[in-house]
């Protein structure tokens, strides 16, 4: 058993994600399935964050990729060896639960859960005199959800499951979510009691409510949002909590000063980072550690993975941009691509069908079209024309190119790497520039034009010739 021994909190949120999900119909483990830049059971773990409990993670299937996707200095894990059960799973985890305290069984396919309702849980189950509190919910139709049974003063005696129901019973609207919150003397006390069900020999965690209403009762919280409780079990359930993770994300955002002028084209997931006055546009998508500063525009169509963008840039249509810095005052687009380790620093501008990697773009500095620059420098105020490539890989490795302040790169140029073009150069257009160019010096690297006089008539008298006596 894994040794657990987070920092201090509220309590311990044991997160059942040992399964395998078949109804999913999917290689991945149904826990793992990623929804905005978190896995489904990571939703589970960030929620269980916010309402200041630990986690232990019950894992089994994949065991190895659950444990790598939740790793946390406030997650630990236990080890389920079958799957007999819920109450079996939350048994494997004994030896690192605490010895008292709060104790909430969470399902790891339960996304949609909130930090609030997992308070509202701790808090009910401290003012209960009861050892267990169920978080239930009410229904229409409440199909195969186990019923919650109350006595008359509203005590929780029992869950029933749908199978296992009378008419009368199943006639009750109100359901168990698969949230509990224990105190973790009486799981230490009772697990060990479980019996096994017919056929399965499974261990069932609603017996423990059972019991406790047996002893004295059992609480029970009514939660009146159910879809915030849904567990996901195919693909079209994880399309809809996706959606409504989407709309949670968008309207937090907007609350605190993001415009979205199209917010239902947009997707933005959960480790972004937006600063109030920026512009969203449709159709962007914003992942991983993305952050965006104050009064920027994502126009339309772009793409950003772990950029970071400063205040005040205009990012135009189209726009690609991967674990790339771009600076205050920028301006990139439309139809730019920044690689990695590309930096385009302040007041700089990339324009159309240029890409950029493992380049920084000094403050100032343009290339405004149809350019490759890679493992370069451009320095303040140059300006790369239109065309130009470093040509930065010789089969074997790739070399750098440095690029002066205030350096002029005419049209069509190919800089052969390594090479240094001097602050203030220019460059001729169409040049293959394949030595060092000093600083303020003028460098042509084309062949000398020739003007042959009456030399376009020749040539098309005599294709004209071939061409009829080919033609017969």
């Amino acid at each position: 058993m894994t040794t657990f021994d987070p920092p201090a909190a509220r309590g311990v949120a044991v997160i059942l994600a040992a399964g395998m999900g078949t109804r999913m119909r999917s290689r991945l483990a149904k826990v793992l399935h990623p929804l905005l830049g978190r896995s489904m059971a990571g939703w589970v773990v960030a929620a269980a964050r916010g309402a200041g409990l630990r986690s232990i993670a019950v894992v089994n299937h994949q065991e190895d990729a659950v444990r790598a996707d939740l790793a946390g200095p406030d997650v630990g894990f236990a080890r389920q060896p079958e799957p007999l059960g819920t109450g079996h799973a939350v048994a494997s985890a004994l030896e690192v639960l605490p010895t008292e305290g709060p104790v909430v069984v969470l399902c790891g396919d339960a996304p949609l859960v909130r930090s609030e309702t997992l308070t509202a849980l701790l808090e009910a189950h401290a003012a209960s005199p009861h050892p267990v509190t169920v978080l239930t919910a009410r229904v229409a139709d409440p199909a195969s959800y186990g019923r919650i049974l109350r006595d008359v003063d509203g005590t929780v005696r029992a869950i029933v499951e749908a199978a296992e129901a009378t008419p009368e019973q199943l006639a009750i609207d109100e359901i168990n979510t698969g949230a509990y919150a224990f105190d973790a003397t009486y799981l230490r006390e009772m697990l060990p009691l479980l019996q096994p069900h017919a056929p399965k020999g499974e261990y069932y965690l609603t017996d423990l409510v059972e019991l406790a209403g047996t002893a004295g009762g059992a609480g029970g919280l009514v939660h009146h949002d159910v879809d915030e409780l849904m567990g996901v079990n195919d693909k079209w359930a994880l399309a809809t909590a996706r959606g409504v993770l989407q709309e949670r994300l968008l309207r937090e955002h907007a609350l605190a000063g993001v415009t979205f002028q199209h917010p239902a084209s947009t997707r933005v997931e959960a480790g972004v980072e937006l600063a109030r006055d920026v512009v969203v546009g449709p159709h962007v998508v914003l992942a991983g550690c993305t952050r965006v500063g104050e009064g920027t525009v994502v126009s339309a169509g772009c793409v950003l993975t772990d950029a970071e963008v400063g205040a005040e840039a205009l990012l135009k249509p189209y726009s690609v941009l991967e674990d790339c810095r771009v600076g205050d005052g920028t301006q990139v687009g439309p139809f730019a691509r920044l690689r990695p380790a590309a930096e385009i620093q302040e007041g700089a501008k990339v324009g159309n069908f240029v890409e950029i990697k493992k380049t920084v773009v000094e403050p100032g500095a343009k290339v405004p079209h149809l350019s490759y620059v890679g493992d370069a420098r451009v320095g303040a105020g140059a300006n790369v024309g239109a065309g130009t490539i470093t040509c930065n890989y010789d089969g074997f490795g790739k070399h750098r190119t440095d690029i002066g302040p205030g350096a002029f790169i005419g049209s069509n140029t190919s800089l052969v790497a390594p090479v240094v073009v001097g602050a203030g150069a220019l460059i001729g257009a169409g040049s293959v520039v394949t030595r060092d160019v000093a600083p303020d010096d003028l460098a042509l690297g084309r062949a000398r034009q020739v003007n042959m006089s009456g030399a376009a008539l020749r040539v098309r008298d005599r294709a004209r010739a071939r061409k009829q006596e080919r033609d017969g």
